[in-house]
């Protein structure tokens, strides 16, 4: 599994943090999304397809 995001089009609803917190986290000052693991372990798989489908800007892409 590979992970990108738009950080461009991300609008800090935090979603993805509360769903995979071990593979993204939230700038303090904008509360942007940032990618702490573009490939996670298998075990984080259901978390990341859950925070991509929580994500309300979309912002979140997945390749198996």
């Amino acid at each position: 599994m590979k992970v990108t995001i738009d950080e461009a089009k991300c609008c800090g609803a935090g979603q993805c943090v509360l769903a995979a917190p071990e593979v993204f986290d939230q700038r303090e000052d904008d509360g942007v999304v940032i990618l702490l693991d573009a490939e996670p372990p298998a075990s984080e798989a259901g978390n990341v397809r859950e925070a991509a489908a929580l994500c309300p800007a979309a912002v979140i892409a997945i390749q198996d």
